[in-house]
């Protein structure tokens, strides 16, 4: 069996080195020629899957580490009998962490208090749904958005435009679609972005065509009162980079890039993988996971909440790196321009995430369970 694989994925020969040879190539050089003898193609969210790269190949799996799938040609696949999967709610946490990173951040800039703020979560799927729940846990107020949901399940889910009106910070998580009954391709629009509440701070940790970039960084030239967080961005890896110089934080695609997520991708397609074939699995990744650097944080009960909260998040996350190892790339020309958001995410150093973390509390202290429960950790 010949498995074609991104090279960026971690843990390929731990996981599927039993199976046969593995092929890895750049996800972005990933073509025709590459597949054609292949059995399993394994990519992340840089390789466009369609006809035009499977047609002829012997390809009969597509896997995609990641929790996106508008890089799959579903329908293709479905008629030429190629099963896949993709990897939901693989790096939902580490999402959440640069969100709640990112929020920090911008709280500190503006001198803001983040519970006084009302939040608009959009797209409530795996990584918007645990957002949500943190946020909500921390007892702030948060309205969501997700009308696929709504009309699914019914519940307290509210429309855009609310989000738009009431809404102090407003962090996107949908899908991206093109199509169909709720595209999401300019969800933000010229018209939309124009009704941002004064002072608003704007979050895209999705697809970056999901917000209009080029309507933002007008909007954004204007109003000197918008924050922008942008992981994520049209035409990447190429970067509008006078709309990266008005955002407050600009990193490149790297939200979910935590290592347990990206470990978990893996894990997750080998899991279908192995079901796909009828065989049991038999590697599992608690094995192979790597022990945290950060083993444990104490805290006394008087500790300032406000202060509390920036240490347990910083203390494992802080998006300002990746921001300022990205400001740092997007000063040479196009071409190498495009090169280094590539390598910024194929040699982005290991991250963990905050679920997990092992913190003890001297003296009784609710608010600070409360809040270290919230955020994922555990009291020790």
């Amino acid at each position: 069996m010949l498995i074609v694989a991104d090279e960026n994925i971690p843990l390929l020969d731990a996981f599927f080195a039993g199976f046969g040879e593995i092929r890895r190539y750049p996800g972005r050089a990933i073509d025709a020629s590459c597949v054609k003898d292949a059995d399993v193609l394994l990519v992340r969210s840089v390789t466009r899957v369609d006809q035009a790269l499977l047609d002829g190949s012997k390809v009969k799996f597509v896997g995609t580490c990641t929790i996106g799938t508008d890089h799959l040609a579903l329908d293709y696949f479905e008629q030429a009998g190629i099963h896949w999967s993709s990897a939901p709610g693989c790096n939902a946490r580490g999402v959440v962490d640069y969100v709640l990173g990112s929020l920090l951040t911008l709280a500190e800039l503006d001198g803001a208090s983040l519970p006084a703020r009302t939040y608009g979560v959009v797209g409530a799927g795996e990584v918007g749904g645990r957002l949500v729940e943190v946020l909500r846990g921390l007892g702030w107020q948060v309205l969501v958005c997700d009308p696929l949901r709504q009309a699914r399940e019914g519940g307290d889910y509210v429309s855009l435009e609310r989000i738009l009106e009431q809404c102090d910070v407003i962090s996107l998580h949908t899908p991206l679609t093109r199509n169909g009954e709720l595209p999401t391709w300019h969800l933000l629009g010229q018209a939309q972005l124009a009704r941002l509440r004064p002072g608003a701070w704007l979050i895209n940790a999705s697809r970056g065509p999901v917000v209009d970039n080029q309507a933002l960084r007008q909007l954004l030239r204007e109003r000197d009162d918008i924050q922008a967080v942008l992981d994520v961005w049209e035409g990447e890896p190429q970067v509008d980079l006078a709309l990266a110089d008005l955002c407050v934080i600009a990193t490149p695609h790297i939200a979910g890039y935590s290592l347990d997520g990206k470990q978990r991708g893996t894990a997750q397609i080998y899991q279908a993988f192995c079901a796909w074939r009828g065989e049991p699995a038999q590697v599992q990744l608690n094995d192979l996971l790597p022990q945290p650097w950060l083993g444990e944080l104490a805290l006394q009960a008087e500790t300032d909440p406000t202060w509390a909260l920036a240490t347990l998040c910083r203390a494992v996350y802080d998006p300002r790196r990746d921001d300022a190892d990205f400001r740092r790339s997007l000063s040479c020309d196009p071409v190498r321009q495009k090169t280094a958001f590539d390598n910024l995410r194929k040699h982005y150093p290991p991250r963990r995430e905050i679920e997990g973390l092992a913190v003890r509390l001297y003296g009784e202290a609710p608010e600070l369970a409360q809040m270290v429960r919230a955020l994922g950790g555990v009291l020790v």
